[in-house]
C-alpha cells in the first residue's frame, strides 16, 4: 500500500503572525516556519499503519518554498520513507484551487492508494484543499475525521457533529482529511533524524509535472478583499475578595449561558 501524506509548512502558531493589509497575504518571514502540527497527525495515522505492515510506504508531499524542505525532512525523520517537494516561482501567491490543482498533478504522477491530509491548515484556514484534490483525482473524499482506520479494501473513521457521530468509509484509491483528535503525533528519534539525512528528498517544478498552475493561469481565483488587524487584547472582569464576588460571578456565569 502506499499512503501520500500531505504537509505543509506554517509559521509557528506560538508566536504572532502577521497579515499584509494591502495584499491579504501571511507575511511568512517575520516567523520561525514549522510543520503543521494537523499534518503531523495526519502522518501518525500513516504510520501506525506502517507499523502494523512494514510494506506500507509512506511518501509525504509539498507544494511551497525551498524552506519547506525542513518540514519534509522532520516527516521523515518521524518515519516517512521519502518526500516529494513541488518548488516552481510561478507558484507564488496560489490560491487552494491552484494549489490543489499543483498537489493533484504530483500525486497522480506518483501514484496512491490513500492520499491523507489535515482538514485544515493553521496558517489560511481554508479547509477545501483536501476537498479540491479528492475532486481532481476523481476519488472519494473522507473529511473530517476524528478517528481512521483501513481494512478490507476501505477506509473509514468517525465524524463528530454537534448531534451525532457518523461513521463513513469508502473503497481505496480515497482522500482522507483529519482532525486534531484522530492521533497524537509521535516524536522523532535521534535514529530517525539520522536516518531521515538519507532519505530521497525528490524537488519537482511545475513542467516536471507537466501542468501550469499559479495566479496567472488561474481563470478565476479567490483574494483577499479585505483585512483589518485584529483588536487589542481588552482585560476581562476582575473580582475582589469580598462579599459581593460570589454574586458578581454568578450573574457573569449566566450571562454567558454557563450556568
Amino acid at each position: 500500500m502506499k499512503l501520500i501524506v500531505l504537509v505543509k509548512q506554517v509559521p509557528d502558531t506560538g508566536e504572532t503572525r502577521w497579515l499584509n493589509l494591502e495584499t491579504g497575504i501571511l507575511d511568512r518571514a517575520a516567523t520561525e516556519a514549522i510543520p503543521d502540527e494537523i499534518t503531523e497527525r495526519a502522518l501518525e495515522c500513516a504510520l501506525r499503519l506502517k507499523d502494523a505492515d512494514v510494506s506500507t510506504e509512506i511518501v509525504v508531499l509539498s507544494v511551497g518554498a525551498h524552506e519547506a524542505e525542513k518540514s519534509l525532512r522532520k516527516a521523515m525523520s518521524m518515519g516517512a520513507d521519502r518526500a516529494i517537494q513541488v518548488v516552481d516561482d510561478a507558484l507564488e501567491g496560489s490560491d487552494m484551487l491552484q494549489t490543489a490543482k499543483t498537489l493533484a498533478a504530483a500525486i497522480k504522477r506518483e501514484g496512491f492508494d490513500i492520499v491523507l491530509a489535515g482538514n485544515q491548515s493553521t496558517d489560511g484556514k481554508g479547509g477545501m484543499v483536501p476537498a479540491m484534490v479528492a475532486e481532481l483525482l476523481g476519488v472519494p473524499l473522507l473529511s473530517d475525521l476524528s478517528s481512521f482506520a483501513v481494512a478490507d479494501g476501505e477506509v473509514s473513521g468517525t465524524v463528530r457533529t454537534e448531534l451525532n457521530e457518523l461513521q463513513l468509509s469508502a473503497s481505496y484509491p480515497a482522500v482522507a482529511a483529519v482532525t486534531e483528535r484522530v492521533a497524537e503525533a509521535r516524536f522523532p528519534t535521534f535514529k530517525g533524524i539520522m536516518a531521515a539525512k538519507k532519505k530521497t528528498l525528490e524537488k519537482v517544478s511545475l513542467a516536471d509535472l507537466g501542468i501550469q498552475a499559479g495566479p496567472a493561469y488561474a481563470p478565476q481565483r479567490s483574494v483577499m478583499v479585505s483585512a483589518v488587524a485584529a483588536p487589542a487584547k481588552q482585560t476581562g472582569p476582575k473580582l475582589n475578595d469580598d462579599d459581593e464576588s460570589v454574586g458578581k460571578l454568578v450573574d457573569f456565569l449566566e450571562s454567558k449561558h454557563l450556568l
